[in-house]
């Protein structure tokens, strides 16, 4: 293509050529619009011709934007010239990491540094939902300041082979920057043994190349390297490295255990997440390593000590006065004690009052949901006798608030509060449809919040309402020291964890202290109750700790490439904090083939929402990955083909002809998208007073939208909208949710205010009751022939659709589906049915998570 300097890339103006290769050109161009020099790739005319690989482009240049991180090449601008996707990228100044190792091995402290880099870049990667695939020396940049950069992240998927093309692969030769077309993702120096073998793979291949990259760093040699690229694969899948020792190479033990794992055959036994192996890098210190640290440092140290000692003596006579009594800039490192080890979700935590004790739920492999203790000295936990429960809140004395058989929901439990002890026993039921709870300095005087008449209420003491919200719900009630005050998040939105801080004292004068996230989970008050601290991040998952003063000041205390939530803070300043990791899985029955496909997810947040009538296509929205505050909207084929982005918004439905997905808005107000499936132009619709929206429940001709919603001080009812303007209008009697609409719009299915399942019928304006459906049964749509409605009863681990006749109760099971692996699933297990072509697509979320006890957070 070449475009010569001075041209312009569409805002960019040419400086110079820096590099060319497979997918395209790369250019210096300069930034007239905010003074700085940037780096423009320009993807190649034959790449350009395919519209799919024009959309993954787009897709994967939007995704690595987002992370956003300091150890990622940061992403700046997409555009497209001349025909053909350029991206605009970070310029930077330094070298790659190969051309580092041109001269051998790596000092041991340079290696751990870089090391670390890369690992957190991984982390970061992949807790978005992304694998980079072929980490290699060439896609690890180190600029001038030694700063760690990881190039090329998700690129690697945009390449594949054009129809008819033969398969081949990627050299390792030292002088291949960019992945050719037509090749299977990876270089064979660097791939992991699922690679070689063509398997599906997932963060745990970069951990394997992340090793061969270390091993390369820390002996100058690369770990698999054989005269044909046929032999290094063999070598990848049945040989081990040369031992670090027979190298030559003498350090410490730890490093080479750290290498060890990550260079495991078995894709089980290695570290099973880069977050997990930035931790490991990170605890060298205080080891062998930080004595090898050491004495590097002590070398150069030596060279110009005594020139820094006298300008040392020169600055503090001149500036002493001015730090006397100040506290010192440099801020330590925190110490992260790892507690849990098992595999699964932990829900909530506290200190128990010896300080050293702490007290947990989890649900652990198969295992239900059960409340656990353990010892800060050594990390072994032992079960209480006590039923199915979650933890809420631990008083000094040792009693404990639990909720037993608590009810799933997406982002909270709801259940019966019960007092119990730490020693065990049966609980002591106190109170129904309790979702947080806390004890008072006196411990015994509790502060709630629970679920009244459809809203959701915080009382302090228990039974004195202080405040009320509707549409969505409180959680996390924390009580300040002196009993005088409750903080708690507030949630807009009913079972979404979006929301904000607030406080509200004895008098009922409540006070928000943040601006609203995307997700916050997690609270508790500092140390010193200056400050409240809590866990929340502006769009995405990726929680990070901060903290809030009572005037509303707010700073960011901890970032991890993890997911944070707050537990608890203990007098002397640890910090009780559970790191997650989520995982969001759909699969379903595709009606051409009538075999299963799972991967139907799309990153790491993905929940089902609607099925098409043919059973061919779903509609679901993403909370993970690079969705955003407002989440993102897609659609997608059950018959593997790549998912499309539809936009802004989260529960989309299918329009009767299933052309337009219509969607929520959690924007301030609320509003609706339509977005058509194929072309078409979007828009929005504004829905008048109505200040939260739950759900949108049916389409049912297009015309009309069916919407669970609230009013100002209103719980939740049902309102019918009128796409060519006019108000949102209610439709039955107050609390009435309708869950499914028939074609003609008569008749709409759901729940009246006791919860009761009802059929309310616009002409007539009365309810039927249809008989035969639990509580906890969701009402999914009216069957073909309108007689029956189809319901779904699922817990964490089951989900059963039926079909139930709505004048005599009769049911007909449908399917069934049980998870066989339970570990960390805490979701109702959400299911979807299409009656005409019989076939089914299931949603299960799994969130894995570890405790800590964390020190030195100031």
């Amino acid at each position: 293509m070449g475009i010569a300097a001075g041209e312009k890339i569409g805002p960019y103006e040419v400086i110079s050529p820096l590099g060319a290769g497979g997918m395209g050109e790369v250019y210096r161009a300069r930034d007239g619009r905010l003074g700085r020099q940037v780096a423009i790739k320009v993807v190649s005319r034959t790449l350009a011709k395919d519209p799919d690989r024009l959309r993954r482009f787009a897709l994967e240049a939007r995704t690595v934007a987002a992370l956003n991180h300091p150890n990622i090449l940061g992403i700046h601008d997409i555009g497209t010239h001349d025909g053909s996707p350029y991206l605009v990228s970070e310029l930077l100044e330094g070298e790659t990491l190969r051309e580092k190792l041109v001269n051998g091995a790596l000092p041991v402290r340079r290696a751990v540094e870089y090391a670390l880099g890369i690992a957190l870049g991984l982390a970061a990667a992949h807790d978005k939902g992304i694998i980079h695939r072929d980490l290699k020396p060439e896609n690890v940049f180190i600029t001038r300041d030694g700063r760690v950069k990881v190039l090329d992240f998700g690129l690697a998927k945009l390449v594949r082979p054009d129809p008819g093309q033969e398969m081949t692969l990627v050299s390792d030769r030292p002088d291949t920057a960019f992945t050719q077309p037509g090749v299977v993702v990876g270089t064979v120096g660097y791939m992991s043994p699922e690679q070689v073998r063509g398997e599906v793979s997932d963060g745990r291949s970069d951990i394997f190349s992340f090793g061969s990259v270390l091993y390369e760093m820390l002996t100058g040699k690369r770990a698999f390297k054989k005269d044909t690229t046929a032999e290094t694969m063999t070598a990848i899948l049945k040989e081990e490295p040369p031992e670090l020792t027979e190298t030559g190479w003498q350090g410490p033990l730890g490093l080479q255990k750290i290498l060890s794992r990550c260079l495991e055959k078995n894709v089980e036994r290695r570290f099973q997440s880069a977050s997990d192996l930035a931790f490991a890098i990170e605890s060298l210190s205080g080891t062998a390593v930080s004595q090898k640290l050491a004495q590097e440092k002590l070398q150069v140290k030596r060279a110009w000590w005594p020139w820094a000692l006298a300008a040392a003596g020169m600055v503090l006579l001149a500036a002493g006065a001015w730090f006397a009594g100040k506290r010192s800039s440099v801020r330590r490192q925190p110490k992260f004690n790892r507690l849990t080890y098992q595999q699964g979700q932990v829900t909530e935590a506290r200190f128990a009052k010896d300080g050293t004790t702490i007290v947990y739920g989890a649900q652990w492999e198969n295992e239900p949901l059960k409340i656990y203790t353990v010892r800060t000295e050594f990390p072994q936990s032992t079960k209480l006798d006590l039923p199915t429960a979650s933890l809420l809140a631990v008083s000094p004395n040792g009693d404990m608030e639990v909720s037993v058989d608590p009810k799933y929901h997406s982002n909270f439990f709801e259940g019966t509060l019960a007092q119990a002890q730490i020693s065990g026993g049966t609980p002591r039921e106190q109170m129904k449809n309790v979702i947080s709870a806390d004890y008072g300095p006196d411990g015994k005087t509790l502060a709630l919040t629970r679920s009244v008449n459809e809203r959701v209420q915080l009382e302090y003491p228990a039974g004195k309402a202080l405040y009320t919200i509707s549409g969505g719900y409180l959680d996390h009630v924390r009580v300040s020291a002196d009993g005088k005050r409750v903080a708690f998040l507030e949630h807009p939105v009913f079972d979404d964890d979006r929301g904000w801080v607030a406080v509200i004292d004895e008098a009922a004068n409540r006070k928000v202290l943040t601006p609203e996230y995307a997700t916050v989970r997690g609270l508790a008050w500092s140390r010193t109750g200056e400050e409240l601290w809590y866990t929340g991040a502006s769009s995405s998952t990726n929680r990070s700790l901060w903290g809030v003063t009572g005037s509303g000041k707010v700073r960011e205390i901890l970032s991890a490439p993890l997911i944070l939530r707050v537990q608890d803070i203990a007098p002397d300043g640890r910090v009780l904090l559970v790191g997650e990791h989520l995982q969001s899985q759909i699969s379903g029955i595709d009606p051409e083939t009538r075999k299963e496909r799972k991967g139907l997810e799309w990153f790491n947040g993905t929940s089902l929402s609607d099925l098409s009538k043919d059973g061919k296509s779903i509609l679901f929205f993403e909370w993970g990955g690079s969705a955003g505050q407002l989440y993102l909207v897609g659609y997608r084929k059950l018959d593997g083909s790549a998912p499309v982005a539809l936009g802004d918004g989260a529960l989309p439905v299918f329009s009767p002809d299933e052309t337009v997905a219509a969607a929520t808005l959690f924007t301030r107000p609320p509003k609706v998208a339509l977005y058509p499936i194929g072309p078409g132009e979007s828009r929005q619709l504004g829905l008048g007073e109505l200040t939260s929206v739950y759900a949108i429940t049916g389409y049912p001709d297009a015309k009309h939208l069916v919407l669970i919603a609230s009013a100002p001080g209103e719980a939740l009812r049902t309102y019918e909208m009128d796409l060519e303007g006019g108000k949102p209008q209610a439709v039955g009697p107050v609390g009435f949710q309708g869950s499914a609409v028939t074609s003609d719009r008569n008749r709409i299915a759901g729940r009246d205010a006791a919860g009761e399942a009802v059929v309310f019928d616009k002409e007539t304006q009365k309810m039927q009751p249809i008989p035969e459906i639990s509580p906890e049964e969701s009402i999914l749509k009216w069957s073909d022939d309108g007689q029956a409605v189809l319901v779904a009863r699922s817990t964490p681990w089951h989900a059963e659709v039926s079909r139930v006749e709505v004048s005599t109760g009769k049911r007909t099971v449908l399917e069934k589906m049980e998870l066989s692996d339970r570990a960390g699933s805490s979701f109702n297990l959400r299911m979807n049915y299409s009656e005409r072509s019989k076939t089914y697509v299931y949603n299960d979320r799994r969130i894995f998570s570890n405790l800590y006890v964390v020190e030195g957070l100031e």
